[in-house]
């Protein structure tokens, strides 16, 4: 089982969050990036983009935060943050 956490911060207040649970045979990466759509779908957003240190930041800590700049839209809260809270080895 794969777990990731997602939760929508503004002003230091968690707005909304959600837990998206992927079971299958897929790779890691694929895991991610489905959980990743089903929370934008879950919060009406368009996908993040990956920046570099996204990406480094999410190797070392199995987490990473979603500013404005990861988004072509305009996003009504500070940061999304996501965070591997189960996986399976």
């Amino acid at each position: 089982m794969f777990r990731l956490w997602a939760k929508a911060w503004k002003d230091n207040h968690l707005l909304k969050d959600v837990v998206v649970i992927e079971e299958g045979e897929e790779n890691r990466t694929k895991k991610v990036f489905s959980s990743i759509e089903k929370v934008c779908q879950e919060f009406d957003l368009s996908k993040p983009i990956w920046l570099n240190h996204n990406i480094e930041e999410f190797k070392r800590l199995d987490k990473t935060r979603f500013r404005s700049d990861n988004f072509y839209d305009s996003i009504d809260f500070d940061f999304l943050e996501i965070q591997v809270i189960e996986e399976d080895m």
